[in-house]
């Protein structure tokens, strides 16, 4: 969906991006992972083992707090300058917060860090499709994708915070005709 609102004229801050980024050898939050896990999370190439990280932290809410409280105070910080980096280019430009997991899996939106936002849009699938798409496109097994989704806020609780909806049931030629009414609505924000 960010790439379609990037082609129409959008800024672009994903989450994912930023993460991966903070967590590149040498980085503090790298740095800061290590010393809480040891060297069990360091690749053989001296990158982070992400799917070590996420063996140690996906059925441990202390681990998982520990993970958030290194990764969420620089990722917030990150965020904040990128948006003001957006605004001062182009003070009229769409900006759009790529953030995955705004609602806790206690359907707790941590929205309110973002309260300065305009609007909220939420990509929904239905669950089936979800593990579907995470057994073809990331290669889980389906207990696997079953179990990550379970971890994670529910439709309803996710739903409660969209100001937009964008289904990602159909095909990609079917978000078309919704990413291009979804980057009106958010111009028309402004």
């Amino acid at each position: 969906m960010g790439a379609g609102l990037v082609e129409r004229g959008a800024v672009l801050i994903d989450a994912d991006q930023i993460v991966r980024r903070l967590q590149a050898p040498g980085e503090p939050v790298y740095q800061a992972m290590v010393q809480r896990w040891g060297e069990a999370v360091v690749a053989a190439d001296g990158t982070l083992d992400r799917a070590a990280v996420a063996a140690r932290v996906f059925d441990d809410a202390d681990e998982l707090a520990a993970l958030n409280a290194i990764v969420h105070p620089a990722l917030a910080a990150e965020m904040a300058e990128r948006r003001a980096a957006a605004a001062e280019r182009s003070p009229d430009a769409v900006v759009v917060l790529d953030i995955p997991l705004l609602v806790r899996p206690d359907g707790e939106p941590i929205a309110e860090r973002y309260r300065s936002v305009a609007g909220v849009v939420v990509v929904d699938a239905d669950p089936d499709t979800a593990v579907r798409r995470l057994v073809s496109q990331r290669g889980l097994s389906a207990d696997d994708a079953k179990a990550r989704i379970s971890q994670q806020a529910d439709r309803s609780a996710r739903l409660a915070v969209a100001d937009f909806v964008i289904d990602n049931n159909g095909t990609v030629e079917e978000l078309e005709p919704q990413i291009e009414a979804c980057y009106r609505w958010a111009a028309s924000l402004g």
